[in-house]
């Protein structure tokens, strides 16, 4: 592959509709834009939410709380749940195998919660001080 061959795929890329070019376009006159009113003209517009002076949903609704958009990504497993898995090698794919995490964690913190006496090899997971100095008293390690 060269850089002067790459093109996009097929039918990847297609033409703009061509608004306002005359009566056989299907698009002429008003150019799809009916008649009158603010959103035919030219520059006609009103920022998102605006509801015609009327108070937005958005500043009519009460505010509390906070839900980070970051959850679905980030999962917790606790040592206790280590020591029930079958293998010995453990990473992300072997918790995911196992249904511990959800198929979206990206994230997986592994925390003091728990007792562990099997040895267990961790890799690519984040450990809590405390589970790292447990997992390393039962003969395992952290990678």
């Amino acid at each position: 592959m060269e850089l002067n061959t790459i093109q996009p795929a097929d039918g990847a890329k297609h033409a703009k509709r061509r608004v306002g070019r005359g009566i056989g376009s299907g698009l002429g006159k008003t150019a799809g834009r009916g008649h009158k009113g603010q959103k035919s003209r030219s520059g006609g517009f009103h920022k998102v939410g605006f509801e015609g002076g009327q108070m937005p949903l958005q500043r009519r609704l009460p505010k509390r709380g906070f839900k980070s958009l970051a959850t679905p990504y980030k999962a917790e497993v606790r040592l206790g749940d280590l020591a029930a898995l079958p293998v010995a090698d453990i990473d992300m794919l072997a918790l995911k195998q196992a249904g511990l995490v959800g198929e979206l964690a990206r994230v997986v913190r592994v925390i003091l919660s728990g007792e562990i006496s099997k040895k267990v090899a961790l890799k690519g997971l984040i450990v809590t001080k405390g589970a790292k100095a447990a997992i390393e008293a039962a003969g395992g390690s952290v990678a």
